[in-house]
């Protein structure tokens, strides 16, 4: 088992700014400008760890700096680099590193849906491919449903192959960045490739957007408005069922985006994670959440300005989920993943949680991360 590691070192740059994506490289100079942090590598080289702990010596093969190697530095395992072109982060650069490793079995990659599309459109014949999620955007169904995931489920394949299945017909899906800063959700299927099958491990591709999530939904939402505490920062995460919240005080949401609202007014419309921390000062914080279509995530999907220390000062009790029953009877796997970026958050955060289904009535439904 030969495995090709390929990093987009720009992949997730916008999420925490509040700009959906960080497709072409006037998007990656908007979101240094605004004081994004590159988070990918850091992501890769947890999989990486985990691989490298259960099986050391596993052979990589790897592109120059910070497009892989500079990631596995140090790490357990037998690393070959070869030679490609740039090493800035884009799509050439990807495509070409991929190209480098006909050899490989197996082509993990660290991005988002964008970098998926790049690598499944060189990925060698016979190959499979699997994300270690770090994108804004991930729609696809190639992805682990986090890093650590990722790391797990490597070390499982390399370890003992014939005790893992495959699914040959995994979704590689992509959004039109521009139109997605609009506020239209355009979902589109590029292709298909073979990737670990591993209830648990892997998410769904997503579900396509709904047109009416009907009078349950703003029932539910009317009771969050009407029971909002004074002074208190209420941050509304991205998609129909959050947005809402904000609708029913009479407000219109960012639905693709992030906002706030304190004492029944808006009080920042596309919030970066830096607005959110700044509004939040000393006092009181509740999230509003919806659910990821069929792939069930609260955080770490199109959410990444809710960053970490907002949503540890929140803490699970602070979290206010809004999903119909049917959208949670779809969802892959009977669970709600969070993917935060802090591993330690995330295990803050496992445990029950009451979903709100309608106006009085909720659901109970376990969080968990890998």
């Amino acid at each position: 088992m030969k495995i090709g590691l390929v990093v987009n070192p720009v992949a997730g740059l916008g999420g925490a700014v509040g700009l959906k994506g960080t497709d072409g490289p006037d998007t990656v100079a908007e979101a240094l400008r605004r004081g994004a942090v590159a988070r990918s590598g850091a992501r890769a080289r947890r999989a990486m760890a985990r691989l490298a702990d259960r099986v050391p010596g596993t052979a990589v093969v790897t592109a120059p700096g910070a497009l892989g190697a500079d990631w596995l530095a140090g790490l357990d395992l037998s690393v070959e680099v070869r030679e490609t072109g740039g090493a800035s982060g884009t799509a050439r650069d990807t495509r070409e590193a991929v190209a480098a490793m006909a050899d490989c079995d197996l082509v993990v990659f660290a991005g988002g849906d964008g970098t998926a599309r790049d690598v499944a459109g060189r990925l060698p014949e016979r190959a499979a491919l699997l994300g270690i999620p770090c994108g804004v955007k991930m729609h696809s169904g190639v992805f682990a449903v986090s890093p650590d995931a990722a790391g797990a489920l490597l070390a499982d394949i390399v370890a003992a192959p014939d005790r893992v299945a495959w699914d040959p017909e995994a979704e590689v899906m992509d959004i039109d960045e521009p139109v997605l800063r609009a506020g239209r959700l355009a979902p589109r299927l590029y292709g298909h490739a073979r990737t670990p099958l591993a209830r648990g491990r892997i998410q769904a591709s997503k579900g396509g957007p709904r047109k009416d999530w009907g009078a349950e939904l703003r029932g539910a939402a009317d009771e969050v408005a009407r029971g909002m505490e004074p002074g208190t920062l209420y941050v509304i995460g991205p998609g129909t069922s959050a947005g809402a919240v904000a609708r029913a005080l009479g407000l219109t949401p960012t639905v693709l985006g992030t906002d706030a609202i304190r004492d029944g007014a808006l009080v920042a419309q596309d919030a970066r994670a830096s607005d959110l921390e700044r509004l939040a000062g000393d006092g009181p914080v509740r999230i509003v959440l919806g659910v990821t279509g069929q792939q069930g995530f609260l955080l770490g999907r199109g959410n990444q300005q809710i960053a970490p220390a907002l949503i540890r000062r929140a803490g699970r009790e602070g979290l206010i989920v809004l999903a119909t029953e049917d959208k949670l009877a779809a969802l892959a796997q009977p669970r709600l993943w969070v993917d935060t970026g802090d591993p330690d958050l995330d295990r803050e955060l496992c445990g029950f949680l009451r979903v709100r289904t309608g106006r009085g009535r909720e659901m109970v439904m376990r969080v968990a991360t890998s």
